[in-house]
């Protein structure tokens, strides 16, 4: 009897353990890649590299807010907006950010389709031109017949045509040439290039690498309504995930504001993961950022994007011969999914 009642004990704990684990597996919303802490793993790509800029994502990892949030994630850097989406799209990563106008172009041309944004990084897009003192280059129209670096498929290489047109210069004078994301400043050192395309909280880095007082070209001075960067998810996990979604970007958002907040601790978390970090380039590149994240007196709190400005930016585009007509903010937004106010 003393067998019997063993016997049929295990055969009742083994069911209720198949049982269990078959609940598991039909929550969508669960992770599918624990990696026995119960903790999902996530890999999440920065904008450009690891500069002071992207900090924030480190910071959300070493203080634990995504740890909290539930998630084990895998910091790898960027290549700009060409290189995050077809890397969210494909699962390679999913997670990362780009320059919402970027994501427009490439979805308006038809390089990209099949993900969404689901919260704000910057209010204001940051995009910019940089060079430095003695290039004989002080506005836009100096930029003619001069040699560029950029990124392939990079925001500001794609918006340049736009930005040329509204700045009153010809694009076709200037000539581009290929840069990666972590070389571009040492190029501009160099004197190969004249400028490189860069984020004007890039400047603090830039006079690190060259030694020479930074100039740049922001672009919104001719187009103040574009955002900047936005975090993307792709279409997928947007429709499968939202509650995962909102827990990420939840965790995400903390680390920024806490790097807003504490740019020389945030400037040391990144050195203490990427060694090459200058922190005090780093720390100055997040104090520039803070006016582009939170615009003093706008009332608009951290993450949220406005339809109304979104359609804006899109009409801008199209205005300028970017973007096809019909393109809405839907098509690129999960509003849904996006903090609100």
């Amino acid at each position: 009897m003393n067998r019997l009642a063993r016997t049929v004990a295990a055969v009742a704990l083994a069911t209720a353990l198949g049982l269990a684990s078959g609940c598991g597996g039909s929550d969508s919303d669960t992770a599918g890649d624990a990696d026995g802490t119960g903790l999902e793993k996530v890999t999440y790509l920065t904008s450009f590299g690891n500069f002071g800029r992207d900090a924030y994502a480190w910071v959300a990892k070493d203080k634990g807010f995504f740890k909290e949030a539930g998630f084990d994630v895998e910091i790898k850097p960027g290549q700009g907006t060409g290189g995050v989406i077809p890397a969210v799209v494909s699962g390679q990563a999913q997670f990362g950010p780009i320059d919402l106008t970027g994501g427009l172009l490439q979805m308006g041309s038809g390089q990209a389709k099949d993900f969404v944004a689901v919260a704000a990084i910057q209010q204001r897009t940051m995009a910019a031109i940089a060079t430095t003192e003695g290039k004989g280059i002080a506005v836009s129209k100096d930029l003619e017949g001069k040699r560029l670096a950029d990124t392939p498929g990079s925001v500001v290489r794609n918006l340049f045509p736009t930005y040329a047109r509204l700045a009153g210069m010809d694009a076709d004078k200037v000539t581009w040439v290929n840069g990666d994301a972590q070389t571009l400043m040492g190029t501009l050192a160099s004197g190969s290039v004249d400028g490189i395309g860069q984020f004007v909280v890039g400047k603090p880095t830039i006079e690190a690498v060259t030694k020479k007082k930074a100039v740049l070209l922001p672009y919104s001075d001719v187009m103040p309504d574009l955002y900047g960067n936005v975090l993307i998810t792709s279409t997928k996990i947007a429709e499968q995930k939202p509650e995962m979604v909102k827990r990420f970007t939840t965790a995400l958002l903390k680390g920024l504001e806490y790097s807003l907040a504490n740019s020389k601790e945030a400037a040391e978390i990144l050195k203490h993961n990427v060694d090459a970090t200058n922190p005090a380039a780093a720390a100055a590149e997040l104090d520039l950022m803070a006016a582009y994240v939170t615009p003093g007196g706008s009332g608009t709190a951290i993450g949220t994007l406005n339809s109304g400005r979104v359609a804006r930016s899109i009409a801008i585009l199209q205005d300028a011969g970017a973007l096809p007509r019909g393109m809405t903010p839907e098509q690129i937004i999960d509003f849904d999914l996006v903090p609100k106010t």
